[in-house]
């Protein structure tokens, strides 16, 4: 008898464990002070392979196993919020004009851009929900620019059931993001932003402090260094100690490091070792890339991107 209630309740946590979505699994792992999985985000997507901020090149990430994907929002003057990094249409599309200017349907007409500037006809500039909708239960979303749209986005995720899939983040006073979040039932996971920078840091040490001592859930601090400010890695272990996660995005040098000793992905390429080996000798458990395939081959090779 207690064989077969064994097995039973066995069975039972099998059950419920397969029951979470790849999303929750994800979550799960982030919220784990003690989890020794690394979480890698891919920025704007698959990039490399497709237009940013595109369907495509956020079904890419997906398909290559990354844990979050990390896009950018703005609204249109109708009031429609759609993904794309910058404020005008210049850049990424066959179009002129700034967002808030222009209406989704006139975006809608021009087509996306790929990374080298080659017009790409049959990719168009996706909408918040069109994005919400593919990624939903697969994937973790961090919004980039997206905290003054916040009440928008988050009756989005209401309506869809993924309001703790987002990560928003900012460099607002906790008294400020407390306050916003006293307004709603749920709310997002906030990420803040601190910059140990020479310009920033007079300003950023006592957000940091804040932060660290204030009674609000902060589920990971995403921590920019440029190398012009010596002791970064007791900013790393505080985070570390305070049992959040510490997000480090290897894009480019100024991010990670300054432009000596920058831990960017380009130098990565055939030194993974020299490069993330480095930035998970901080405590850092949060890696934003801009070559995920890569960053995800090596964290395997180390057993540290086993999604349980």
């Amino acid at each position: 008898m207690r064989r077969l209630v064994l097995f039973f309740v066995l069975s039972l946590v099998a059950v419920c464990a397969d029951a979470q979505t790849r999303a929750e699994r994800i979550l799960r792992e982030i919220r784990n002070p003690k989890s020794k999985y690394v979480v890698v985000v891919a920025h704007r997507g698959d990039w490399r392979n497709y237009p940013e901020n595109s369907l495509e090149a956020v079904e890419s990430a997906i398909r290559m196993g990354v844990d979050v994907v990390e896009i950018d929002v703005h609204r249109t003057v109708d009031g429609h919020l759609v993904v794309c990094h910058d404020k005008t249409i210049n850049r990424t599309t066959s179009g002129k004009g700034k967002i808030a200017e222009l209406t989704l349907d006139s975006i809608r007409r021009c087509s996306l851009r790929a990374g080298h500037g080659v017009r790409m006809p049959k990719y168009k500039m996706p909408t918040l929900a069109e994005m919400l909708d593919l990624c939903r239960d697969r994937v973790m979303i961090n919004i980039d620019k997206g905290y003054d749209y916040y009440d928008q986005i988050l009756e989005m995720l209401v309506e869809r059931n993924m309001v703790e899939q987002v990560i928003i983040k900012s460099s607002k006073h906790p008294t400020t993001i407390a306050a916003r979040f006293g307004l709603h039932a749920r709310n997002m996971l906030h990420m803040p932003i601190i910059n140990y920078t020479a310009k920033r840091w007079e300003r950023h040490e006592p957000l940091f402090e804040a932060y660290l001592a204030a009674d609000i859930d902060v589920p990971a601090y995403e921590i920019c260094w440029d190398g012009s400010l010596e002791g970064e890695q007791r900013v790393f272990r505080r985070v570390v100690k305070s049992g959040a996660k510490l997000w480090i995005n290897t894009l480019w040098d100024s991010l990670c490091g300054g432009e000596k000793d920058g831990l960017e992905d380009d130098r990565a390429v055939g030194c993974e070792e020299q490069i993330y080996g480095k930035v998970l000798s901080f405590g850092c458990s949060m890696i934003q890339s801009d070559r995920p395939a890569m960053l995800i081959e090596y964290l395997n090779k180390k057993g540290r991107h086993t999604l349980k």
